[in-house]
């Protein structure tokens, strides 16, 4: 029988110190993969593997936040970064070839759960973030949901795979032999009480409830998601995962074919994410 243990996926390991990646020989394209959450933005520069191969970054968000205000953040970050040949960004919220269709957390005066500032909501409807890193930075870009880079990191690409991160809220995508299928937010879906699975699964409502009173929560919810998806292979992560109680954790694994992932995900499938989408161009 598995144990919870057992099906955890770490961190993946670094190839020598970080101190000699100029150095180091690493075959094919470095990735710039930045990993935009509701509370921080992380960086790291990759090798073709998703290897990292220099020391993540990480700067906590102040709210408001602007898209200049993101923009700002990566060029910072990236001041002594290791030379990169592309950038693969993840947000949260409807990403579609490049563009922001619509994000829940950056377009809020104060973060998460507060109210909508107008002027941010426009800022972020409809831009066209891809093309604005590749004019910015003068390299491809690729951006997509969070929830699809961290799925790229991790899945087999063998069968239907769906990964599911818990942090800010829940995060969703699934994967069909290997290639992103088209992106839902299931996030914004009702789920119980007239509120969504971000408003029942987010960090908020674990701070409320406690980790044993919000693992059962997640449990409900994957069984919710069931019928609906009929996966192969259920993946777990997100930085919340790791407060899932140990019971529950057996379950997932037990019941539903499931794997707890790294929190590291989100930025480790940069480079892979390339390699899993049907089309990058733009819309005509």
């Amino acid at each position: 029988m598995s144990t919870a243990e057992e099906n955890v996926i770490p961190a993946p390991m670094y190839r020598r110190g970080f101190q000699d990646a100029q150095r180091v020989d690493h075959v094919g394209p470095r990735t710039l993969a930045v990993d935009c959450g509701g509370g921080g933005i992380k960086s790291s520069v990759l090798d073709a593997a998703g290897f990292q191969i220099s020391a993540p970054q990480r700067t906590a968000l102040k709210y408001p936040l602007s898209p200049q205000d993101l923009m700002n953040i990566i060029a910072l970050q990236i001041a002594d970064a290791p030379k990169f040949e592309r950038i693969t960004l993840g947000m949260p919220g409807m990403i579609r070839r490049g563009v922001v269709v619509y994000t829940p957390h950056y377009i809020r005066r104060a973060g998460p759960h507060t109210r909508i500032d107008p002027q941010l909501a426009e800022a972020w409807d409809h831009l066209d973030m891809r093309a604005w890193l590749e004019a910015t930075f003068h390299t491809p870009a690729l951006v997509l949901n969070d929830a699809e880079v961290a799925a790229a990191g991790v899945v087999s690409g063998e069968g239907a795979e769906l990964v599911l991160t818990l942090g800010t809220g829940l995060g969703t995508t699934l994967i069909d032999s290997g290639i992103l299928s088209p992106h839902l937010e299931i996030s914004h879906a009702p789920l119980k009480w007239g509120k969504t699975y971000d408003d029942v699964l987010g960090e908020a409502e674990r701070l409320r409830l406690g980790d044993i009173a919000w693992s059962r929560r997640v449990l409900r919810a994957i069984d919710s998601l069931w019928p609906v998806y009929r996966w192969d292979k259920l993946y777990v992560g997100g930085g919340n995962s790791a407060h899932i109680s140990a019971s529950v954790a057996t379950k997932i694994i037990e019941n539903y074919a499931g794997t707890l992932i790294s929190n590291t995900a989100g930025m480790n499938g940069g480079a892979r994410a390339w390699a899993m989408i049907r089309d990058v161009e733009p819309d005509a």
